[in-house]
This record gives C-alpha cells, sequence and structure tokens, in this order.
C-alpha cells in the first residue's frame, strides 16, 4: 500500500463540499485519517475564505490512477479541469505526495505548496509531523517551525463528519 497526502480546500458552500470530499476518501480508504480544518483567506486573489484540510490515504492503485480518482472526485462536485489557477473553488483536492514519488510533472511530486502555504503546512505537521518530504529529507514539523510567511489561518470546531473516524 502507498501513502498518499492530498491538500484539499473550498470556498464555496464550504461545509458541503468539504463533507462530500471527505465521503468520496473514505470510499477509496475507509480508514483514511483528517487533519483538523483550517480557515484561510484565498491567496492571490479576493474572495470568500477557504476551509482546507489534509487527507491521509493508503491505496494499492498505480499513481496515475489513484491520481484520476481524486480529479474525479473533483469533477463529481463541478470542478472544471480548465478554471483559472487563482479563483473560488466547489473544491480543490491536490496530490502532495505520493509514497516516494518524486517527479516533475503529471503530477509534481511531492508539490511545491508543501513550502508555499501555511494552510498546507500546518495541517500536515500536525497529521504527520515526523514524516520526512521525499526527495528532501526534513519532516513536515521542521518545515512548520520554520516557515517564516505571514499567511493568516486559523483552525475550525471539527465538524461531526470528521468525528465519526
Amino acid at each position: 500500500m502507498t501513502q498518499a497526502l492530498l491538500s484539499i480546500g473550498s470556498n464555496i458552500e464550504r461545509d458541503y463540499h468539504i463533507e462530500q470530499a471527505v465521503k468520496a476518501l473514505r470510499q477509496l480508504d475507509p480508514h483514511c485519517r483528517f487533519s483538523r480544518i483550517f480557515e484561510a483567506e484565498p491567496v492571490g486573489f479576493e474572495g470568500p475564505h477557504f476551509y482546507n484540510l489534509i487527507a491521509e490515504l493508503h491505496t494499492s492503485l498505480p499513481l496515475h490512477d489513484f491520481w484520476q480518482a481524486v480529479r474525479d472526485i473533483e469533477s463529481q462536485q463541478g470542478r472544471e479541469r480548465n478554471d483559472p489557477k487563482c479563483r473560488d473553488r466547489t473544491i480543490d483536492i491536490d496530490l502532495l505526495t505520493f509514497g516516494e514519488h518524486c517527479q516533475e510533472k503529471g503530477p509534481t511530486l511531492p508539490r511545491n505548496d508543501i513550502y508555499k502555504f501555511a494552510f498546507t503546512l500546518w495541517p500536515l505537521a500536525e497529521l504527520c509531523p515526523d514524516q520526512a518530504i521525499p526527495g528532501d529529507g526534513r519532516t513536515f514539523s521542521q518545515l512548520w517551525q520554520a516557515f517564516d510567511q505571514d499567511q493568516p489561518l486559523w483552525p475550525i470546531e471539527t465538524p461531526t463528519y470528521l468525528k465519526d473516524i
């Protein structure tokens, strides 16, 4: 089984779309784990605040089949593949790591968002603090402790759909 770490975000009907993503990801791995949900301001555009969290799944699927399954979840929730990068989203699910894979495209692994965004790194540091980033060697906790960008972020009360794990 290969561990996959995913970043999940929504700023349109946030509770509904995050809950639907959690349910769909549990179909891929009934034992998946989730971080707390964090609220964050949009980065790169004006709009409603996002809810963000991290999911850890284990899968026997090959990388491209798993990636396609994740993209299918997005599509089922109205995500258009041609949408501009910085805009409101019903759901955005990004593959951050897939086992020890390191590659530059289709998808890029590990994903650079790990290094750039508090809404990705803080929940990763909580969910998998001692895990080393493939090809880097530093842990998520080490990166979070050294993170120096000012990005407002705060945890929200855990919704019931994450409590029934």
